[in-house]
């Protein structure tokens, strides 16, 4: 068995350490988000929610924890969405065709964004209503 050495298994496509890197990895990032709101519905309509419930639970006569799990419930359905829409999209690009493992890979990814809507209304049912 060959061992590799640090250099050997490093990516040929990452390439820039410190400041360059962070700057790339924020262009990337931002380069995503924009991807996903140009040609995800599902994250748009997201964004919209969180756009009405963050400022909402930041004015909650609430503590800072109750509104940290608030926002956080928020955050965390757009993050789910994000990666859902990353596995469709990969999965598109692998094939087109129907196929069981795509299907399952998207509804496996749609799941999750079911349960992220059931955590947020469950979060936001128990800080308001205790």
């Amino acid at each position: 068995m060959q061992h590799l050495s640090p250099d050997t298994r490093k990516s040929p496509f990452k390439g820039k350490t410190g400041l360059m890197r962070i700057w790339n990895a924020f262009r990337y990032s931002f380069a995503g988000l924009r991807a996903a709101f140009e040609h995800e519905d599902a994250f748009r309509q997201e964004c919209l929610l969180a756009a009405v419930l963050i400022p909402l639970a930041l004015f909650m006569p609430t503590g800072g924890a109750g509104k940290a799990l608030l926002v956080g419930s928020v955050l965390l359905l757009l993050i789910v969405e994000l990666v859902n829409s990353a596995i469709e999209a990969t999965v598109d690009r692998v094939s087109l065709e129907h196929h069981l493992l795509a299907k399952r890979a998207k509804d496996i990814g749609s799941a999750a964004v079911l349960l992220a809507l059931v955590n947020l209304a469950i979060v936001w049912g128990l800080v308001i209503f205790g």
